[in-house]
């Protein structure tokens, strides 16, 4: 039997009672952003269907949660409101479409077209910094959005809020969000891994549990900073628009987006929400949506305010690039260099638009130090459009009773059955058997075709499977015995298709000699080690002369690192693919000058990329780079001259801090580069 409209909205208010308390209370939301909106939105249909069921105690008409009882209360000058969600094209037009209907039917007075601004949504923490005369006196949380809670000396912790504000008016609410960037966030987990401590499930939730707690001293040891994005009560002076009153904020000190716009039509609005969500994942800090206001105030207070939201400012809400989801399963694949890899079956969820069913969990280390297990409610991402990884466990997954065991590499690999070994001191489980095992052999052709490496375009997982359960290719060199006959006897082929192939494969052959040098699949030889091998030696048969002692020379490549590659090629079976190739006519040498024989501005200087870069790609940044004469390496050594850091940069970043090595963004770099 279903619920009444009244038991129904009943369930809902608690739900999502409960999930604000996690959210606003204790940073540990156990829902994604989805699911939350989902519970909000329905609701809000359900009251509007049945009028008397609303209520000004209804989630629906409040803001956040009630504020810990452990700080003082604070009321708010004037209320923090939130923002109503729009999620398409669609839903921002009819927002506008009900601001002008509003306007006209409340015979609202206003100067020719609306005029808009637009800003990124920063996921961080709300605040309330008030200042009387120019000083600093109270900072707040939002709270339930009438009150908060005062936490006025741990914000003035944070480096970027102004203590004192010159020519200030005698009252000024200045409004913002506190947050903590990307790469500080990566270094706060690493140090925490190195100390045996869990690790924080994402910046939002560890920026909001610095500052929602009793002691100062923890907020001042963490990189917090602010984004301020509105004043609110304001005495002694006038603003006509929003955008002026945020230019004056950025005269005076506080830190304001330079990537605040003004727009004249709705057409530009929607092009630079787009084009946001195409920057997302290049910010040092994490944004889920555009915000876009009326910009004129008048307007603005005129249009008033509907429930909790105010009708003159929406938010373009992104897809989430998180969600929860069940872990059904871990299971192991063995990649090219024989490692057990994990990978978790899920339960399906929607993730930025994207039905994800299977995640990476990386290898074995990181499932232990997640404490991941089989049955756990999961946080799951999918930043960036590439492979959805887990992130953790949820909260009440950690405190579930009865949870299996951390799961472990199995004993035998899952591609050959060949036993298992794990090296002292390897963080890898790994399969021995490298000549034999078809796993590993799928998976370093799968590499050799990829687009980093020959690119052979028409060659896919699912052709690479056919191809060697086939028979048709004995492993890379086969893909060059190839010929159009021999597809047309395959299913699937047609003469245009193996044509198609045959074009793509020979194509391929023109590839430099570091992208088959990567193709390979030699254990530590990357994108990057692969360009800053090929540069230094020239020559496949320079690198095969090579002894591990020559090898070390090169930046970036380390005495272990060195004895690895030196095993690996003075091997029969790599020196027969080597001659292989050769005699079907790939690259196997460097064309063009060195780069330590390019006279540019950056010669002589070493570089290593991490991160993901605002407007450049790494191989954009590294053509760039060695165009000038520079060099890229993989690793950070006493060596190296920068590292070039964007969003998400990991560990490198921290090992270039333990050195003393400079640290510089893109900005910096291209400077550099004239």
């Amino acid at each position: 039997m279903s619920a009444s409209p009244e038991e129904r909205a009943a369930e809902l208010r608690r739900q999502i009672e409960h999930h604000n308390e996690l959210y606003y209370q204790r940073d540990e939301p156990e829902i994604g952003d989805d699911e939350y909106d989902a519970l909000i939105g329905e609701l809000r249909e359900l009251e509007a269907a049945n009028p008397e069921l609303r209520s000004p105690e209804s989630p629906t008409q409040r803001v956040g949660a009630t504020p810990l009882q452990r700080f003082e209360p604070v009321r708010h000058e004037q209320p923090m409101l939130s923002l109503a969600n729009a999620r398409s094209e669609e839903e921002l037009r009819a927002w506008l479409e009900r601001t002008e209907r509003y306007i006209e039917r409340e015979e609202i007075e206003r100067d020719g077209a609306i005029c808009f601004v637009s800003e990124p949504k920063i996921d961080g923490l709300a605040i309330s910094l008030v200042y009387r005369d120019g000083e600093l006196v109270r900072g707040a949380t939002r709270g339930d959005g009438e009150i908060g809670e005062d936490v006025t000396q741990n914000l003035r912790t944070v480096k970027t809020i102004p203590q004192h504000v010159e020519g200030a008016p005698a009252l000024l609410e200045v409004r913002g969000e506190i947050y903590l960037p990307r790469a500080a966030f990566a270094k706060l987990n690493e140090e925490r891994v190195a100390a045996g401590q869990p690790t924080y499930a994402n910046p939002r939730n560890t920026a909001a549990g610095s500052i929602r707690q009793l002691d100062p001293a923890l907020a001042a040891a963490r990189p917090l900073a602010l984004w301020s994005y509105s004043i609110g009560a304001l005495e002694g002076m006038e603003f006509a628009s929003h955008f002026e009153s945020l230019e004056w904020l950025r005269e005076h000190g506080f830190p304001v987006s330079p990537d605040v716009e003004r727009h004249d039509d709705l057409e530009t609005v929607i092009k630079t929400c787009r084009a946001w969500e195409q920057r997302r994942e290049g910010l040092d800090f994490e944004i889920d949506g555009v915000v876009v206001k009326v910009d004129d105030l008048v307007l603005q207070r005129r249009l008033g305010v509907v429930g909790r939201e105010p009708r003159g400012a929406i938010a373009w809400k992104f897809p989430p690039m998180t969600a929860t989801t069940v872990l059904r399963h871990v299971q192991w694949n063995v990649g090219r260099t024989g490692h057990m890899v994990p990978f978790a079956e899920l339960e399906p969820v929607q993730v930025t638009g994207v039905t994800v069913k299977l995640a990476t969990l990386h290898n074995e280390e990181d499932i232990a130090r997640k404490d991941v297990r089989e049955g756990d409610e999961v946080i799951v991402t999918r930043a960036g459009d590439v492979i959805p990884r887990v992130v953790s466990p949820t909260p009440k997954a950690q405190k579930r009773k009865g949870r299996g065991p951390v799961p472990t590499p199995p004993t035998e690999c899952p591609a050959c059955g060949t036993p298992t070994v794990k090296p002292e001191g390897g963080v890898w489980t790994i399969c021995p058997n490298r000549a034999g095992c078809p796993g590993q052999l799928f998976q370093t052709v799968k590499q050799f075709v990829s687009r980093g490496a020959m690119d052979i375009e028409g060659l896919g997982e699912e052709r690479v499977l056919q191809f060697l359960r086939a028979g048709v290719i004995d492993g890379i060199a086969g893909i060059y015995d190839l010929t159009e006959e021999r597809l047309l006897e395959l299913e699937g082929f047609k003469e245009k298709s193996a044509g198609n192939l045959i074009g793509s494969i020979e194509r391929s052959k023109r590839q430099p000699f570091h992208r088959v040098l990567f193709g390979f699949g030699i254990h530590g030889i990357g994108g990057v080690n692969a360009r800053i091998l090929t540069g230094h030696f020239r020559t496949i048969d320079a690198l095969l002369e090579a002894t591990p002692e020559q090898i070390e020379e090169v930046p970036g490549i380390g005495p272990i690192l060195a004895q690895q590659i030196a095993e690996t090629l003075s091997e029969d079976s790599t020196r027969e693919l080597i001659e292989r190739l050769r005699a079907h006519g790939l690259q196997l040498a460097e064309e063009g000058p060195a780069p330590s024989e390019v006279d540019g501005p950056l010669r002589d200087k070493t570089f290593v990329l991490t991160g993901t870069l605002p407007d450049l790609t790494r191989d954009e940044a590294k053509e760039r780079i060695e165009a000038a004469g520079g060099k890229v390496t993989g690793s950070v050594s006493k060596k190296t001259d920068y590292v070039v850091a964007g969003a998400d940069p990991g560990s490198k970043l921290a090992k270039a801090e333990k050195l003393g090595v400079e640290t510089i963004d893109e900005a910096k770099l291209l400077e550099l580069l004239g």
